[in-house]
């Protein structure tokens, strides 16, 4: 397509343009008479004769006898250190011998004018040495076209019009370019616009045409013509307008065509990923209409085996191999299918049946196989981390509510809660199998009730059977939820206490069992309310007599110190028994005793508690007291008179004695290093405190407090410890701080911040 531009605006830079420029060839040179021939220059051959090998130029054929002649009104430096350099004479400077070997000739300018303005000023050895390239004729031809750019054609010559040539690849990608350029919106392309840029006003009605204003042809009128301005040859504006016109709507059909092409190609390329994505979609429906067909088969013979009259009735474990087939082989159709209407009507009523002669208490195993193999069959694995109730989505628990759980209602209610055994063995049989909703139900709904109704009647007065007996083999399965029975028991036993007597063994027989199965400060305050006084009243009535000793109550008192705590028996001891010892042991020694008698009383009475109750501070400082009180009475001189060697007997005594506590004590102290190594070696598995002692340790170590005991100090027979600056000791899982006048007991928290 080719385009006029005479009346037409220059194609953009964007677009490939290819001119044909043949003007040069029409236009007419400036004749060579008009200048002087002096005037033009010549182009000279800077590089064509000359080769960095020339041993000379071609100017310099003048000997070189005479070169550097005027060394002799010299000292000759110059000439040596070129020399020494590597320079021949008779060849030029340079790694090539490139310089030049005659010296620069001058020439004279004629007159006074410019350079170049009286001819050529180069000498002869210079046009020899660098001759030029074209000829005369050549350069001045080419120096009349360059000077003829700058002058105004005399003649006023016409130029051939140019043209500029669009390839429809060209126009293709203009129309792809164009169609990526969003389109102006359809409010914009409805506003009016004036344009007041030229000589008149016009009025355009969108902005589009205002890039179309120049291919419209000027309606103004034609200016008139200068004087030296000729008349157009051939000016059809109309005839213009109209062959563009015709361009444009050629080139815009191009356009359009390249699109609907490139259209057209896309939507081949769509279909054809469309066809394949729906061909795998067929493969699919195809391969579930063919399994969902055999499934449907499979269903059907089941349904025509459980018709009554059937021939070949189905057997559960039949059907449970057909469910296996179908959760095996058609996972996704058995998953996706409704379990719970399908095994309603197929394994409910053989389930019924298979169960229909099933006593739970006689034969607790009974079915457990055959339930756990229906559980993986129809559980429903979303609700498995849910453990919830959900019997319109799950098969299996609706099996277990609705077949299995009349059965277990039905037996519970004629059970008898003293007969605990088969009903205990028959929930731990199920309690794997059985889901947890269901145990939770059993347990709370059926079980606890009778329990409590059990334990309201009992009395503990007028039944041989303990209760602990029926009582604690629900301890694995209900746990915690025993815990309301707790409450009325002790009260019961409370009340079978009130008219106990120490010398009644049946008491411990009955309570031992318990002291595990109450917290710690329950069964502390039971203690200390019911029988502690008992035995206080015990030791208050014990005589002591060296000389006939009755030792029943004590054995009553002590029998009981692994039922009640150490400070409680402590307590009573400080209480009854060494007030009333070290009085018969003083009384005594106020007779003129005789010293090995009562040394062996002393062990004697000594060797009756035991180590644990022996390491205590109060009974130490006790035993320690008679101690003291022997000492005192062998060192009076009557005492040392009457028995000679007593006082080193006793003295011997006290020694022994003393070491043995102290080496106990190492050996506390020891085995506490041993503990707290072990326990810093397993905290990483465990950081639970062992005691109260152990919490505020790591209590101190977090916050970068010393804790650590104050040796030789102890408060009552307790150890006293540092908690940095404060002075504190622990009794009984409390802390007991320093005040002015009194040790005050605070919590952990306030301990750490007054430390700090």
């Amino acid at each position: 397509i080719a385009k006029h531009d005479t009346h037409r605006i220059p194609v953009p830079a964007a677009e490939e343009e290819v001119e044909d420029d043949s003007d040069e060839d029409d236009e007419k040179p400036i004749k060579q008479e008009e200048l002087p021939k002096e005037v033009v220059p010549k182009k000279l051959k800077t590089g064509g004769n000359f080769k960095p090998s020339q041993k000379g130029f071609a100017g310099g054929n003048k000997s070189f006898m005479d070169f550097g002649s005027w060394e002799r009104h010299t000292k000759g430096i110059g000439q040596k250190l070129l020399q020494k350099m590597g320079y021949v004479p008779g060849r030029g400077l340079g790694k090539n011998a490139q310089g030049i070997i005659s010296p620069i000739e001058a020439k004279q300018r004629k007159g006074k004018g410019a350079v170049g303005a009286y001819g050529s000023e180069r000498t002869s050895q210079s046009l020899q040495d660098f001759p030029v390239v074209d000829s005369e004729e050549e350069a001045e031809e080419a120096f009349q076209k360059d000077l003829s750019q700058w002058r105004k054609d005399p003649n006023g010559g016409k130029k051939k019009p140019k043209y500029s040539y669009k390839t429809v690849e060209e126009l293709k990608a203009k129309g792809r370019i164009g169609k990526q350029l969003s389109a102006p919106p359809k409010e914009l392309s409805q506003v009016k616009v004036i344009d007041m840029t030229g000589r008149e006003q016009k009025v355009y009605y969108s902005y589009s045409q205002i890039g179309h204003k120049h291919n419209i042809p000027d309606d103004s009128p034609q200016q008139p013509l200068g004087k030296d301005s000729k008349p157009q040859g051939f000016a059809l504006p109309e005839l213009e307008h109209n062959l563009q016109l015709l361009i444009d709507i050629t080139e815009q059909e191009i356009i359009q065509n390249d699109r609907q092409l490139q259209y057209e190609r896309d939507m081949v390329i769509n279909l054809t990923h469309e066809i394949q994505k729906i061909s795998e979609v067929l493969t699919h429906e195809e391969t579930a209409i063919g399994n969902l067909s055999k499934v449907l088969e499979m269903v059907e013979e089941c349904e025509r085996r459980m018709m009554p009259n059937c021939s070949n009735p189905l057997t559960l474990d039949e059907c449970a191999k057909i469910f296996g087939t179908l959760q095996d082989k058609y996972y996704e159709e058995y998953r996706m299918s409704d379990r719970v209407d399908l095994a309603v009507a197929i394994v409910f009523p053989l389930m019924k049946d298979y169960f229909k002669n099933w006593d739970p208490l006689k034969d607790c195993t009974y079915g457990t196989d055959v339930i756990a193999k229906w559980k993986t069959l129809l559980e429903n694995d979303q609700l498995l981390s849910l453990s919830g109730q959900d019997l319109t989505t799950d098969a299996f628990h609706r099996l277990m509510w609705e077949i299995w759980m009349p059965y277990v209602r039905n037996i519970i209610t004629q059970w008898q809660p003293r007969n605990c055994g088969p009903m205990v063995d028959f929930l731990d049989s199920w309690v794997h199998v059985i889901p947890v909703w269901v145990l939770d139900n059993i347990l709370d709904q059926l079980i606890f009730p009778k329990l409590q109704k059990e334990v309201e009647n009992w009395n503990p007065l007028t039944d041989t059977v303990p209760i602990h007996s029926w009582i604690h083999p629900w301890l694995p399965l209900m746990q915690a939820r025993l815990e309301p029975l707790y409450s009325p028991i002790r009260n019961k036993l409370a009340n079978a206490l009130q008219k106990w007597h120490p010398s009644d063994s049946s008491a411990k027989l009955i309570l031992q069992p318990w002291k595990d199965v109450f917290t710690p400060g329950s069964w502390e305050a039971f203690m200390v309310k019911n029988i502690v006084p008992k035995l206080g009243m015990c030791l208050h009535e014990l005589v002591i007599n060296p000389h006939q000793q009755h030792m029943d109550a004590f054995y009553w008192v002590v029998d009981w110190a692994g039922m009640i705590s150490v400070s409680s028996l402590v307590g009573l001891l400080e209480k009854h028994f060494f007030p009333k010892w070290l009085q018969v042991l003083c009384s005594w020694l106020s007779n003129s005793p005789n010293y090995e008698e009562i040394t062996k009383w002393y062990l004697g009475w000594k060797s009756m508690f035991s180590d644990q109750v022996l390491a205590h501070p109060s009974i130490k400082e006790k035993f320690n007291e008679a101690l003291d009180i022997m000492n005192r009475a062998v060192s009076s001189s009557v005492g040392g008179y009457m028995q000679p060697g007593a006082r080193e007997n006793i003295a011997y005594l006290t020694h022994t004695e003393r070491r043995k506590d102290f080496q106990y004590e190492a050996m506390q102290e020891r085995r506490e290093a041993e503990n707290m190594a072990q326990r810093g070696i397993g905290m990483a598995a465990s950081s639970v405190p062992m005691n109260f002692k152990d919490l505020i340790q790591t209590k101190a170590e977090e916050h970068n407090i010393v804790f650590m005991p104050v040796i030789g100090k102890r408060h009552e027979g307790k150890q006293l410890y540092t908690f940095g600056r404060i002075v504190i000791y622990i009794d009984r899982g409390v802390v007991f701080v320093q005040g002015e006048k009194t040790w005050v007991p605070t919590s952990l928290q306030s301990l750490i911040d007054m430390a700090k």
